[in-house]
């Protein structure tokens, strides 16, 4: 990039993890890493590290709108992701200000339990979050676990994965990758097992495979996802190449993970 060049703006609403793996952190960084500008605001601050969530405080509808109102004020937002929106009043306001802000490239992470196993939004702001954003957004990324719980159904097959994925678009979900991780991995020509993640684009449906890496250095993965894939958008990239290399990306900083950390280590990003 020279100095002529104006960066991609994008916008991450979600929540701050101190610990600095996950969140509005490891967005920001994503965001870096591809060569955008990012801006950011939170939605709860959360008392976390490696081991585990202990805690939150959350944001109120007006402090966000007080933060988001400002950069949409001054800056072109080329993409927004969302992340930890936990309360229904939150959720309320991240629909008003990506719709009256006609935002485009809009990709929600729809994130209800942390890797420890700490739930982060209850039933009832789940149901607002599926209602306010996911017809909105032009991806929405959950992982195992969330399309379980959107879904409200257990997936234990690749076939699950499918009924799940349309359960979430009968929800108004356009587009769905849901993060498969090793659960139902396959295996490449070489014998190594393979990660899988179902991209479903209506009806059309798009498999992404990297090689499986054992490694307890998750922290932060799928946040770092939504976000690459929010920036390749921001770029000009249609939805397909935009998560070919969002996953690529995620691979390579599981891959070189720093280790830090006595539970799961954030990632290289």
């Amino acid at each position: 990039m020279t100095m002529s060049d104006t960066p991609k703006v994008c916008l991450s609403i979600a929540g701050l993890d101190p610990s600095g793996g996950a969140g509005i952190i490891a967005d920001i960084k994503t965001f870096r890493a591809f060569g955008c500008f990012p801006t950011a605001a939170i939605t709860s601050l959360t008392f976390q590290n490696t081991q585990g969530v202990f805690g939150s405080q959350h944001q109120t509808a007006a402090t966000l709108r007080g933060q988001v109102q400002p950069i949409f004020d001054d800056y072109d937002v080329d993409a927004v992701k969302t992340g930890m929106l936990p309360t229904p009043e939150i959720i309320a306001e991240t629909a008003k200000l990506i719709t009256t802000g006609d935002l485009k490239n809009v990709i929600v992470d729809p994130v209800v339990r942390s890797t420890s196993g700490f739930d982060l939004i209850s039933d009832e702001a789940l149901r607002a979050l599926i209602a306010g954003l996911f017809p909105i957004a032009n991806l929405v990324t959950p992982n195992l676990p969330e399309a379980e719980r959107i879904a409200e159904m257990t997936i234990s097959s690749v076939a699950d994965i499918h009924t799940a994925a349309r359960k979430i678009q009968s929800m108004g979900a356009k587009n769905v990758l849901i993060k498969g991780g090793h659960a139902f991995e396959g295996t490449g020509v070489t014998g190594a097992k393979l990660a899988t993640d179902f991209l479903f684009i209506g009806e059309r449906l798009e498999l992404f495979e990297a090689e499986y890496i054992e490694t307890s250095s998750t922290h932060g993965t799928g946040c770092t996802l939504s976000a690459a894939i929010a920036a390749n958008l921001a770029l000009g990239l249609d939805l397909i190449e935009s998560v070919q290399k969002a996953k690529a990306f995620v691979t390579e900083a599981i891959r070189t993970a720093p280790k830090l950390g006595k539970g799961n280590s954030p990632i290289n990003i």
